[in-house]
């Protein structure tokens, strides 16, 4: 008998055998109870999570949770426990109604550990936050025509911290690289980070979203790609022989694009059966219903709203993560959005010129001091300025403009106020018939220029100014006789 005659009976006695060892689609979801996986100490996901320990937002209020609809009656302090059959149960029901794939398994069940046990605390921050944030998701995500789910995935980037920052400097609730949040029209620079604001960046992610699906057509694979990128997806599809398949192309992606995934299935259940954990929301220190938008016409402190509106300024940088300097830099073309509560919204609009024109003490102080002193004047810094270029524009140096503010270092920001000293200028003489204006509580320059038909620069060259700082009570030449009249005067003032 051959080798082949005899293999034969033997493959067809055995084959039987092997068909019966294998598992069923329902038993392959079950973890392996000698499969056991861990969330290593550096799983950036659980960094992100940890964050909300001490974000300062939830320093200062009272972390009583939020009960007032219960399901079930456990007991203060219960943590529930569950077997893998009724969470593969729950998470199957996910399935049926959603376009993802949700499936049940060891990683999975690591973090729905992570969320509803070891770290049940700070999910209960996060469930408040979403109070917050989730209809600013849902609506743009609606918008955009994707799956609501998506919202999630901010969990996984930055436990709803719109603040959070990455080892690799991803930023914000999305958490948008440098290069990736421009290319999708986020601004970044020295005193606006649009990562952090909320709604642009969701508009963001959603165009994002929207493009990788279309190269890839599967949600799972799109999540991965969010994380990775699409060349790490790539070359994972090409090294799984071609599948279009998270799970089989996982083995090849890095160790962070593999944990993704159920990560995103974990925080999916758990934020979907909170009241199954005896998970309740901290309460933000305000929910979307409570909070309003106004555009800013000109450039605000966050320190001088949290003065005069009596607003903690934490709470303000919880509402406007946008600024990273606690200023709202104005930007006539397309104003910045301020994010006030309600109450305070109303207080603001009814107060809007004084705030605008309110000067801190230090800014009262420095005026003082320039009165005092011979050949100096207030410096408004405009953006893009540094030191050197100032003390070259007023003839002065970098050490003097340093003592006359008692400055120690040379960091400067856009609407910071400076003493300068500058070489006395020629006294400009006021011809006897000229007009003559007394500027009023919420005039500038501009205002005044368009009032007379004339030009802001002449309204500067004829009061000898060196920038667009006046005060109230200052008397400023507005018309000079017809005989000196310039030719540009006259154009402004034909044209209004």
């Amino acid at each position: 008998m051959t080798k082949k005659r005899f293999l034969l009976p033997l493959i067809s006695l055995l084959f039987p055998l092997w068909l019966q060892a294998q598992p069923s689609q329902e038993e392959s979801e079950k973890p392996d109870s000698a499969s056991v996986f861990v969330i290593t100490p550096d799983d950036p996901i659980t960094a992100m999570l940890d964050s909300l320990a001490t974000i300062k937002i939830f320093q200062n209020i009272n972390n009583r949770r939020d009960t007032s609809v219960r399901r079930h009656n456990f007991p203060p302090g219960f943590v529930p426990s569950f077997s893998d059959s009724i969470y593969q149960a729950r998470i199957r029901i996910m399935n049926d109604n959603s376009p993802f794939e949700f499936v049940f398994n060891a990683q999975v069940k690591a973090y729905i550990d992570l969320y509803a046990q070891r770290r049940r605390t700070l999910t209960e921050r996060m469930l408040g936050l979403s109070q917050l944030y989730f209809p600013i998701f849902e609506e743009q995500l609606d918008r955009y025509d994707l799956p609501l789910e998506l919202k999630y995935l901010a969990v996984i980037e930055s436990a709803l911290n719109p603040t959070a920052r990455s080892r690799a400097g991803a930023t914000g609730p999305w958490q948008f690289m440098y290069h990736t949040g421009r290319l999708y029209g986020l601004q970044v620079n020295n005193y606006v980070d649009e990562r952090s604001d909320v709604l642009k960046a969701t508009i963001a992610a959603c165009e994002h979203f929207r493009d990788l699906y279309r190269i890839y057509e599967d949600w799972s694979l799109v999540i991965a790609a969010y994380n990775a990128g699409p060349g790490n997806v790539n070359r994972a599809i090409r090294r799984a022989g071609g599948v279009k398949n998270f799970w089989k192309v996982s083995p090849y992606l890095p160790r962070e694009t593999r944990n993704y995934v159920p990560a995103f299935i974990a925080v999916t259940y758990v934020m979907e059966h909170a009241e199954e954990h005896n998970l309740y929301a901290v309460p933000p220190v305000y929910s979307y219903l409570e909070v309003d938008t106004i555009h800013v016409r000109h450039q605000l402190s966050l320190r001088t709203l949290s003065d005069l509106l009596e607003i903690p300024l934490e709470n303000l940088n919880y509402l406007n993560p946008t600024f990273r300097k606690n200023i709202i830099p104005h930007q006539p073309e397309n104003p910045y959005v301020l994010n006030l509560p309600k109450e305070i919204a109303t207080l603001f609009l009814a107060n809007e010129e004084n705030i605008y024109n309110y000067k801190r003490p230090e800014e009262i102080r420095q005026e003082e001091l320039a009165a005092q002193m011979e050949e100096t004047t207030i410096h408004v810094v405009r953006s893009g300025e540094v030191l050197g270029s100032i003390a070259r524009r007023y003839g002065t140096s970098v050490r003097s403009i340093q003592n006359l503010n008692n400055m120690r270092g040379t960091l400067i920001r856009p609407g910071q106020r400076l003493v300068v000293r500058a070489p006395a200028k020629r006294p400009v003489s006021t011809p006897s018939n000229a007009n003559v204006h007394v500027v009023k509580r919420g005039e500038t320059l501009g205002v005044i220029a368009s009032r007379y038909r004339v030009s802001v620069s002449n309204l500067m060259e004829w009061n000898g100014l060196n920038n667009s700082t006046i005060k109230i009570g200052q008397q400023l030449i507005v018309r000079p006789p017809e005989g000196n009249r310039s030719a540009s005067t006259e154009r402004v003032s034909e044209t209004g």
